[in-house]
C-alpha cells in the first residue's frame, strides 16, 4: 500500500489562504484522519491529494510518484492518481441496483463478466449487504446506503481511499455502527486511508494518526492518544476531548528544582513537570490543563466547592463545580449523584495535567498538580 507526502503544500482562493504550507508524511495502511472546525483547510487538503482541486504551491507524491508539484509543473488528474473518493452523499445512481452501483466502475475497466460478478459478491459478503443486491438505492436505508457507497469505492482496488465526512448523514447508532464497520474494514483491506471529519470522537477511535488543522495550518499531527494527552497548545486541548479539558489561568509565584508554585483561581498549587525542567520566570502568566477525569471529587478532598450542575448518564456523571469564581468540570465514574449546590470537596490526581504558556499557548511540560 502506497505512503502520501505532502511537502509545502499551499492553496489560496483569491486573498484566502485555505491551507498554508501542510507538510504531511501518511505511512503506507495508515488511517489518518484530518480534523479541525468548519473552514480549517481539511476537505482542502483532501481534494488536493485526490486531484480534485489543484495546490498553488508544493508537491504532493503518492507512492513514490510525483502526482503534483508546482516547481516542475506536474499535475496528474484525479483518475491517474489510483485513489478512490467517498462522498458525504453517498452519490449512488438511484435507477441502477446496488450490485450495478458496485459493478458499474470496473465495468468501465473492461473486466470479464466472471471476474466483474466474482468482485462484486466478495464486496457484497465484505460489507454485509448480499440481502440487498436487487435493491435500489431509495429502498435502502441510510447505513445500507453508506456500505454500498463504499464497497463501490473499493472496487476497483484503489491503493488509497478518501473519505469526506462520510458518517455525518447517518443518526448516532448508525454512526457507532459504521465506524466499528470502518476500522475493521481499515484492517481487512490494508489500504490507506484518508478521512476528513469534524468530530473529534471520530478522530479518536478510527485513526492510527490525527491531523488537528486550524485555519489552514496544521497543530499537531501524532496518534489519538498522543493528542489527547499532550497537546502542543490550547487549541488542541480544547478541541479535542469530550468534556472538554478544563483551563486555570495562574501566576508562577516561585519556581524550585523540583517543582512550579503556581496562584491560580484562588488556590496555591504545585506542579512538577514529569521529565525535563520548565524555564519560567516569577509573575509569568500560565494555564494549567486539567482533563475532567483527572479532577476526582470526594470526601477529604484538600480544595473545598460547590456543585454548580450535574448530568448522570448512568455510567458517568459530568459534575461541574465552582471554586470562588472558577467553573471546573470532573467526570464521577458510576451511578453517582450529587445534588445542585452541595458542598464538595476536591484534588487533582494523575500525572497527566498540562501546563501552557498564556501568551502563546503552547504546551511547556506534562506533570503533576497538587495543592
Amino acid at each position: 500500500m502506497p505512503s502520501i507526502t505532502l511537502r509545502v503544500v499551499t492553496k489560496r482562493f483569491g486573498k484566502f489562504v485555505a491551507v498554508d504550507q501542510v507538510d504531511l508524511d501518511i505511512q503506507d495502511g495508515a488511517f489518518v484522519t484530518l480534523l479541525g472546525p468548519s473552514g480549517c483547510g481539511k476537505t482542502t487538503t483532501l481534494r488536493m491529494i485526490a486531484g480534485l482541486e489543484s495546490p498553488d504551491e508544493g508537491e504532493i507524491i503518492i507512492d513514490g510518484k510525483t502526482v503534483f508539484s508546482s516547481e516542475r509543473g506536474i499535475d496528474v488528474p484525479p483518475d491517474k492518481r489510483d485513489v478512490g473518493f467517498l462522498f458525504q452523499n453517498y452519490a449512488l445512481w438511484p435507477h441502477m441496483t446496488v450490485e450495478k452501483n458496485i459493478s458499474f466502475g470496473i465495468e468501465n475497466l473492461k473486466w470479464d463478466s466472471a471476474r466483474i460478478k466474482a468482485r462484486v459478491a466478495e464486496l457484497l459478503a465484505t460489507l454485509k449487504i448480499e440481502q440487498f443486491s436487487k435493491r435500489y438505492p431509495s429502498e435502502l436505508s441510510g447505513g445500507q446506503q453508506q456500505r454500498v457507497a463504499i464497497a463501490r469505492t473499493l472496487a476497483t482496488a484503489p491503493r488509497v481511499l478518501l473519505m469526506d465526512e462520510p458518517l455525518s448523514n447517518l443518526d448516532a447508532k448508525l454512526r457507532t455502527e459504521m465506524r466499528t464497520e470502518l476500522k475493521r474494514l481499515h484492517v481487512e483491506t490494508g489500504s490507506t486511508f484518508v478521512y476528513v471529519t469534524h468530530d473529534q470522537l471520530e478522530a479518536m477511535t478510527l485513526s492510527t494518526r490525527t491531523c488537528l488543522m486550524k485555519e489552514g495550518r496544521v497543530q499537531q499531527y501524532a496518534p489519538p492518544l498522543e493528542i489527547y494527552n499532550e497537546p502542543a497548545n490550547i487549541f488542541v486541548a480544547d478541541f479535542v476531548g469530550n468534556p472538554t479539558m478544563n483551563f486555570i489561568a495562574g501566576t508562577v509565584r516561585s519556581v524550585d528544582l523540583d517543582s512550579i508554585k503556581i496562584e491560580a483561581a484562588a488556590m496555591s498549587l504545585s506542579f512538577t513537570p514529569g521529565s525535563g525542567s520548565v524555564t519560567l520566570g516569577e509573575d509569568q502568566t500560565v494555564v494549567l490543563g486539567v482533563r475532567p477525569e483527572y479532577l476526582r471529587i470526594g470526601t477529604g478532598g484538600a480544595i473545598g466547592a460547590m456543585v454548580y450542575s450535574t448530568l448522570p448518564s448512568g455510567m458517568e456523571t459530568i459534575v461541574k463545580i465552582k471554586v470562588g469564581e472558577q467553573f471546573l468540570t470532573s467526570v464521577v465514574f458510576g451511578a453517582i449523584d450529587f445534588l445542585v449546590n452541595e458542598a464538595v470537596s476536591f484534588d487533582f490526581i494523575g500525572n497527566r495535567c498540562v501546563l501552557f504558556d498564556a501568551e502563546s499557548g503552547r504546551r511547556l511540560a506534562s506533570g503533576n498538580l497538587e495543592t
